[in-house]
Protein backbone atom coordinates (compact mmCIF):
# COMPACT_ATOMS: atom_id res chain seq x y z
CA UNK A 1 0.00 0.00 0.00
CA UNK A 2 1.55 2.97 -1.25
CA UNK A 3 2.48 5.44 2.40
CA UNK A 4 -0.23 8.37 1.66
CA UNK A 5 -2.93 5.66 1.28
CA UNK A 6 -2.23 3.94 4.25
CA UNK A 7 -1.65 7.44 6.15
CA UNK A 8 -5.42 8.48 5.11
CA UNK A 9 -6.37 5.06 6.56
CA UNK A 10 -4.36 5.46 10.05
CA UNK A 11 -5.85 8.90 10.92
CA UNK A 12 -9.10 8.04 10.11
CA UNK A 13 -8.71 5.02 12.78
CA UNK A 14 -6.96 7.19 15.08
CA UNK A 15 -9.68 9.88 15.45
CA UNK A 16 -12.37 7.06 15.66
CA UNK A 17 -14.13 8.23 12.47
CA UNK A 18 -16.10 6.26 9.96
CA UNK A 19 -15.00 6.84 6.02
CA UNK A 20 -18.59 8.68 5.88
CA UNK A 21 -17.45 11.08 8.41
CA UNK A 22 -14.30 11.55 7.13
CA UNK A 23 -15.21 12.02 3.93
CA UNK A 24 -17.58 14.37 4.51
CA UNK A 25 -14.69 16.37 6.27
CA UNK A 26 -12.33 16.47 2.99
CA UNK A 27 -15.12 17.31 1.46
CA UNK A 28 -15.11 14.51 -0.80
CA UNK A 29 -17.91 10.89 -1.48
CA UNK A 30 -17.12 8.26 0.92
CA UNK A 31 -16.75 5.93 -2.67
CA UNK A 32 -13.66 7.92 -3.31
CA UNK A 33 -11.73 7.56 -0.03
CA UNK A 34 -12.56 4.10 -0.14
CA UNK A 35 -10.93 3.89 -3.48
CA UNK A 36 -7.63 5.82 -1.58
CA UNK A 37 -7.67 3.56 1.70
CA UNK A 38 -8.07 0.25 -0.77
CA UNK A 39 -5.12 1.93 -2.80
CA UNK A 40 -7.45 1.80 -6.18
CA UNK A 41 -6.62 5.61 -6.38
CA UNK A 42 -4.12 8.07 -5.74
CA UNK A 43 -5.18 10.95 -2.98
CA UNK A 44 -5.24 14.00 -4.66
CA UNK A 45 -3.04 16.63 -3.61
CA UNK A 46 -5.67 19.22 -2.56
CA UNK A 47 -7.64 16.29 -0.64
CA UNK A 48 -4.43 15.48 1.00
CA UNK A 49 -3.62 19.44 2.35
CA UNK A 50 -6.96 18.99 4.15
CA UNK A 51 -5.98 16.43 5.76
CA UNK A 52 -2.73 18.12 6.59
CA UNK A 53 -4.82 20.53 7.78
CA UNK A 54 -6.80 18.73 10.04
CA UNK A 55 -3.86 16.84 11.69
CA UNK A 56 -1.25 19.46 12.02
CA UNK A 57 1.00 17.83 9.34
CA UNK A 58 3.11 18.52 6.40
CA UNK A 59 2.92 17.27 2.70
CA UNK A 60 6.18 15.43 3.02
CA UNK A 61 5.45 13.79 6.16
CA UNK A 62 1.68 12.67 4.73
CA UNK A 63 3.35 11.43 1.84
CA UNK A 64 6.82 9.95 2.68
CA UNK A 65 6.54 8.90 6.40
CA UNK A 66 4.43 5.88 7.74
CA UNK A 67 2.63 7.47 10.65
CA UNK A 68 1.49 4.41 11.71
CA UNK A 69 5.19 2.73 11.98
CA UNK A 70 5.79 6.69 14.22
CA UNK A 71 3.02 6.59 16.40
CA UNK A 72 5.09 7.53 19.33
CA UNK A 73 6.98 10.79 17.19
CA UNK A 74 3.42 11.64 15.67
CA UNK A 75 1.76 11.81 19.27
CA UNK A 76 4.70 13.68 20.82
CA UNK A 77 5.01 16.16 18.23
CA UNK A 78 1.02 16.89 19.18
CA UNK A 79 1.88 17.08 22.53
CA UNK A 80 4.25 19.65 21.93
CA UNK A 81 2.06 21.78 19.68
CA UNK A 82 -0.71 21.29 22.30
CA UNK A 83 2.08 22.80 24.59
CA UNK A 84 2.79 25.60 22.61
CA UNK A 85 -0.37 27.08 21.65
CA UNK A 86 -1.14 28.71 24.85
CA UNK A 87 -4.50 28.02 25.77
CA UNK A 88 -4.91 24.21 26.69
CA UNK A 89 -6.65 21.70 24.15
CA UNK A 90 -9.68 20.26 25.95
CA UNK A 91 -10.07 16.31 25.24
CA UNK A 92 -13.89 15.81 24.40
CA UNK A 93 -15.19 11.95 25.58
CA UNK A 94 -18.72 11.63 23.50
CA UNK A 95 -20.82 9.51 24.68
CA UNK A 96 -20.27 6.55 22.30
CA UNK A 97 -16.39 6.87 24.11
CA UNK A 98 -17.52 6.89 27.51
CA UNK A 99 -16.92 3.16 27.34
CA UNK A 100 -13.91 2.88 26.30
CA UNK A 101 -12.83 5.88 28.52
CA UNK A 102 -12.63 3.82 31.76
CA UNK A 103 -9.98 1.80 30.19
CA UNK A 104 -8.01 4.17 28.56
CA UNK A 105 -8.22 7.23 31.12
CA UNK A 106 -5.28 6.72 32.30
CA UNK A 107 -3.35 6.19 29.12
CA UNK A 108 -1.15 9.32 27.62
CA UNK A 109 -1.94 7.73 23.80
CA UNK A 110 -5.80 6.91 24.02
CA UNK A 111 -6.18 10.51 25.26
CA UNK A 112 -4.28 11.72 22.60
CA UNK A 113 -6.53 10.21 20.12
CA UNK A 114 -9.57 11.68 21.30
CA UNK A 115 -10.78 15.32 19.12
CA UNK A 116 -10.16 18.74 21.16
CA UNK A 117 -11.12 22.03 21.22
CA UNK A 118 -10.35 25.32 22.98
CA UNK A 119 -11.74 28.09 24.61
CA UNK A 120 -10.58 31.71 25.49
CA UNK A 121 -12.47 32.14 28.51
CA UNK A 122 -10.50 29.10 30.01
CA UNK A 123 -7.13 29.82 31.71
CA UNK A 124 -4.46 27.25 31.75
CA UNK A 125 -5.03 24.07 33.79
CA UNK A 126 -6.17 20.58 33.05
CA UNK A 127 -9.98 20.26 31.81
CA UNK A 128 -11.54 17.81 29.85
CA UNK A 129 -14.74 17.37 28.39
CA UNK A 130 -18.06 14.98 28.51
CA UNK A 131 -21.32 14.94 26.78
CA UNK A 132 -23.83 13.65 29.10
CA UNK A 133 -27.55 12.00 28.20
CA UNK A 134 -30.49 11.36 30.26
CA UNK A 135 -32.92 13.65 32.47
CA UNK A 136 -30.67 13.60 35.86
CA UNK A 137 -29.39 17.06 36.18
CA UNK A 138 -32.38 18.68 34.07
CA UNK A 139 -32.76 21.58 33.43
CA UNK A 140 -29.04 21.13 32.50
CA UNK A 141 -30.83 19.62 29.07
CA UNK A 142 -29.52 16.08 27.52
CA UNK A 143 -26.44 16.28 25.17
CA UNK A 144 -24.78 18.83 26.56
CA UNK A 145 -21.07 18.78 26.90
CA UNK A 146 -20.05 19.31 30.28
CA UNK A 147 -16.21 20.94 30.69
CA UNK A 148 -14.78 20.00 33.70
CA UNK A 149 -11.19 20.97 35.62
CA UNK A 150 -9.15 18.03 37.27
CA UNK A 151 -10.09 17.14 41.00
CA UNK A 152 -6.59 15.92 42.07
CA UNK A 153 -7.86 15.35 45.34
CA UNK A 154 -11.08 13.76 46.19
CA UNK A 155 -10.84 15.59 50.11
CA UNK A 156 -10.33 19.34 47.98
CA UNK A 157 -14.01 18.56 46.68
CA UNK A 158 -16.67 21.44 48.36
CA UNK A 159 -20.13 19.90 49.22
CA UNK A 160 -22.87 20.37 46.28
CA UNK A 161 -20.53 21.34 43.62
CA UNK A 162 -21.36 19.64 40.37
CA UNK A 163 -18.76 17.55 39.06
CA UNK A 164 -18.29 14.61 36.21
CA UNK A 165 -17.65 11.53 38.07
CA UNK A 166 -15.66 8.21 36.80
CA UNK A 167 -15.81 4.98 38.58
CA UNK A 168 -15.51 1.71 38.18
CA UNK A 169 -19.31 0.68 38.64
CA UNK A 170 -21.07 3.80 37.77
CA UNK A 171 -18.88 4.84 34.92
CA UNK A 172 -19.04 8.41 33.70
CA UNK A 173 -21.60 10.10 35.03
CA UNK A 174 -22.75 13.59 35.95
CA UNK A 175 -23.77 14.43 39.32
CA UNK A 176 -23.32 17.26 42.34
CA UNK A 177 -20.94 15.42 45.00
CA UNK A 178 -21.53 15.56 48.49
CA UNK A 179 -19.06 14.49 51.50
CA UNK A 180 -20.32 12.16 53.95
CA UNK A 181 -19.19 13.62 57.45
CA UNK A 182 -19.25 10.19 59.41
CA UNK A 183 -17.60 7.64 56.97
CA UNK A 184 -14.97 9.99 54.73
CA UNK A 185 -14.55 7.21 52.32
CA UNK A 186 -18.20 7.31 50.71
CA UNK A 187 -18.95 10.35 48.87
CA UNK A 188 -23.17 10.76 48.19
CA UNK A 189 -23.76 12.06 44.43
CA UNK A 190 -26.84 14.05 43.71
CA UNK A 191 -28.75 14.66 40.68
CA UNK A 192 -30.43 18.00 40.48
CA UNK A 193 -34.03 16.79 38.95
CA UNK A 194 -35.51 15.26 42.42
CA UNK A 195 -37.38 12.74 40.73
CA UNK A 196 -33.95 11.02 41.02
CA UNK A 197 -32.75 9.68 44.48
CA UNK A 198 -29.36 9.95 45.86
CA UNK A 199 -26.68 7.07 46.19
CA UNK A 200 -23.68 5.99 47.72
CA UNK A 201 -20.35 5.42 46.25
CA UNK A 202 -17.22 4.43 47.77
CA UNK A 203 -13.98 6.96 47.56
CA UNK A 204 -11.82 3.93 46.09
CA UNK A 205 -14.58 3.17 43.16
CA UNK A 206 -13.53 6.54 41.76
CA UNK A 207 -11.12 7.13 38.86
CA UNK A 208 -11.41 10.25 38.22
CA UNK A 209 -13.29 13.57 39.30
CA UNK A 210 -13.92 16.57 37.07
CA UNK A 211 -15.17 19.63 38.63
CA UNK A 212 -17.69 21.74 36.18
CA UNK A 213 -16.53 24.68 35.08
CA UNK A 214 -18.52 25.22 31.90
CA UNK A 215 -21.97 23.56 30.26
CA UNK A 216 -21.91 23.52 26.34
CA UNK A 217 -25.68 23.12 25.26
CA UNK A 218 -27.55 23.62 22.15
CA UNK A 219 -30.15 26.48 20.89
CA UNK A 220 -33.54 26.08 21.99
CA UNK A 221 -32.92 22.82 23.74
CA UNK A 222 -33.78 23.75 27.14
CA UNK A 223 -36.19 21.27 29.11
CA UNK A 224 -40.01 22.37 29.14
CA UNK A 225 -41.97 21.30 32.08
CA UNK A 226 -45.29 19.61 31.71
CA UNK A 227 -47.90 18.98 34.20
CA UNK A 228 -47.34 15.84 34.84
CA UNK A 229 -43.47 16.05 35.36
CA UNK A 230 -44.37 18.50 37.76
CA UNK A 231 -46.46 16.62 39.84
CA UNK A 232 -44.13 13.35 39.67
CA UNK A 233 -41.65 15.71 41.01
CA UNK A 234 -43.68 17.30 43.81
CA UNK A 235 -44.80 13.58 44.94
CA UNK A 236 -41.45 12.16 45.19
CA UNK A 237 -39.90 15.40 47.04
CA UNK A 238 -43.11 14.93 49.54
CA UNK A 239 -42.00 10.98 50.03
CA UNK A 240 -38.72 11.86 50.22
CA UNK A 241 -39.66 14.64 53.21
CA UNK A 242 -42.23 11.99 54.86
CA UNK A 243 -38.93 9.66 54.85
CA UNK A 244 -36.80 11.62 56.55
CA UNK A 245 -38.85 13.03 59.38
CA UNK A 246 -39.20 9.31 59.71
CA UNK A 247 -35.50 8.30 60.14
CA UNK A 248 -35.42 11.70 62.56
CA UNK A 249 -38.26 10.38 64.59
Amino acid sequence: MAVSNQNLKYLRKLRGWTQEEFANKLRIKRSLLGAYEEERAEPRIDVLEVVCDIFKLTLDEILRKDLSDNKSNYLAKRRAMKLAAGRPDIPFVPVKAAAGYLAGYADPEFVDELNTFTLPMLAGGNYRAFEIIGDSMLPTPSGSVIVGEKVENLEDVKNNVACIVVSRNEGVVYKRVQKNGRQKNKLTLVSDNPSFHPYTVNAEEILEMWQAQMVISRANTQQRWDMNQLTNIVSDLQAQVTTLKKRIN
